[in-house]
């Protein structure tokens, strides 16, 4: 039996979220001075009520840009599509500065989408360090997605064309943690390798900059495998992203370099400005080059998003229970977690009091796996090495979607 989380009638959470304006991060990070980060308890204020495993689930978003590259006998279009996709991966982060829940070993979590032609299996198959690893495979046995987190290499697979891409995320920085209006930003160097043509595409994701004026901004070329510009990609990865021809795409920077007026960034030169002063999404800020194609644009997040955590309507999907699913997915599901559930309905000193009681529970298991010398087993992937890069991977086992869930941890 398949199960299907289309529920194209969710429009917003149980209950919006609480302020977040009367607790102060910095009371909190005096008192831990000398530990690691991973290790401090952060209040649940702090949280949005999903885990990490969820918010992955979330690079799925936009899988229509996979099934547009199977369209295409061109390896230069199909690559295009494949730079939109890994761009469109991190867009749902834009003012998303609520930390998903840390996912508890061997919690697991599945998304079946029909309408969007996928389904999603992913584990937390670490805890210290925490390593989440996923598998998205299309409906037709089309495509491959997989990647472990945190900075593992993602990987892409089309069969059909006998290819592999794989390309690492951008750094993701929040601002403001201590004092000030939280924003985040995504920089560095992205590379998306096509391993049987040699083509890639060299993406920058640039740095906010003195005056905000790079905010967001990502661009790059396409090059073939002697390594010679064949197209520019532009845009920015909370809007769009565009393809032109390579002059055409130098000659608007050297014009751009020539006056500075950047007329329409005018109004994004603060980063101190407050979210809401910047623009929505809808409000178009990068300047289109003359003769480019579109690549990617973001949805749209839903009117009441700002009181819902930022979500878009496809996060706000992503813990909801239905009848369907309840002795079918397997009691490791992230959606039967109790902390979770109690956020997401409103209820802080539950989930705070859940949140303590899974953590704890999670210490005993573990002391008492070291003092048993019993090894703590990964049901659905396991430590490999990936095929296209020999690096070090958390690879598929198979099984999951045979529904038989015998001796699953009794994590929650």
């Amino acid at each position: 039996s398949t199960i299907q989380s289309v529920l194209t009638n969710i429009a917003c959470l149980p209950a919006p979220m609480f302020s977040r304006n009367d607790v102060s991060i910095w009371s909190i990070l005096k008192k831990c001075i000398g530990m690691e980060l991973s290790k401090i308890a952060m209040p649940v204020i702090f949280n949005e009520p999903l885990s990490f495993l969820q918010r992955l689930t979330e690079y799925m978003e936009h899988t229509y840009l996979i099934h547009q590259a199977l369209t295409t006998t061109d390896s230069i279009e199909r690559m295009k599509c494949v730079a939109a996709f890994a761009v469109s991966a991190v867009a749902s982060q834009w003012e998303r500065t609520g930390k998903p829940f840390n996912p508890l070993l061997g919690e697991t979590y599945e998304l079946i989408r029909e309408d969007l032609g996928f389904r999603w299996v992913s584990e937390q198959v670490s805890h210290h360090p925490p390593v989440s690893a996923f598998q998205a495979e299309g409906l037709k046995e089309d495509f491959v997605f997989h990647e472990a987190e945190p900075k593992g290499l993602i990987t892409l697979e089309l069969p059909k064309y006998n290819e592999a891409y794989t390309w690492t995320n951008p750094t993701c920085c929040v601002h403001n943690i201590i004092v000030g209006q939280l924003w985040i930003e995504q920089y560095g160097s992205v590379e998306v390798i096509n391993h049987k043509t040699g083509e890639r595409c060299s993406m920058t994701f640039k740095s906010c900059g003195l005056f905000g004026k790079e905010l967001h901004k990502v661009e790059g070329y396409i090059l073939d495998k002697s390594k010679k510009k064949l197209c520019a990609i532009y845009g920015k990865w909370t809007e769009c992203l565009y393809t032109v021809d390579t002059a055409a795409f130098e000659a608007h920077k050297k014009s751009d370099k020539k006056n500075p007026e950047d007329k329409k960034g005018k109004q994004q030169n603060s980063v101190d400005e407050e979210p809401e002063e910047l623009p929505p999404p809808e409000a178009e800020t990068v300047q289109v080059i003359p003769g480019s194609e579109l690549l990617w644009k973001i949805t749209p997040r839903p009117e009441n998003s700002s009181k819902y955590y930022a979500f878009s309507t496809f996060a706000m999907q992503l813990n909801e229970l239905e009848k369907g699913m309840e002795g079918v997915i397997p009691l490791t599901d992230s959606r039967l977690r109790p902390d979770i559930r109690a956020m997401e309905n409103g209820d802080i000193d539950q989930a705070s009091a859940e949140k303590k009681r899974l953590e704890e529970k999670q210490r005993i298991a573990r002391k008492n796996r070291s003092k048993s010398s019993e090894e703590w087993k990964n049901r659905w992937f396991q430590q490999g090495s990936n095929p296209h890069n020999k690096a070090q991977d958390w690879l598929y086992l198979k099984g999951y979607w045979d529904r038989n869930y015998t001796q699953l941890p009794d994590i929650y």
